[in-house]
């Protein structure tokens, strides 16, 4: 399994996250549970994971988090959807 090189600390870019700017929005727990399953069913790279059992287990598990993340009243949130592309 390959390393993955160390951040300079003294980089201030790799340290801060992109600022958040306006208003967010609550996450409803569909959009999250289909979030959760995309991204248990395709690796790093964005290739499927190799398996017929994923897709099914990607999603019971989404759906379990979900969940899980409802009962400890945890808020998820996200960014407004960006404003449509003028050509």
């Amino acid at each position: 399994m390959p390393e993955l090189p160390a951040s300079d600390p003294s980089d201030p870019a790799a340290e801060a996250p992109a600022p958040l700017t306006g208003p967010l929005l609550q996450v409803d727990q569909a959009e999250l549970a289909s979030a959760l399953a995309y991204g248990l069913r395709f690796d790093e790279r964005g290739r499927p994971r190799r398996g017929a059992a994923w897709e099914m287990a990607a999603t019971l598990l989404a759906e379990q988090l979900v969940a899980q993340l409802e009962r400890t009243r945890f808020v998820v949130l996200k960014r407004p959807p960006r404003p449509p592309h003028s050509t």
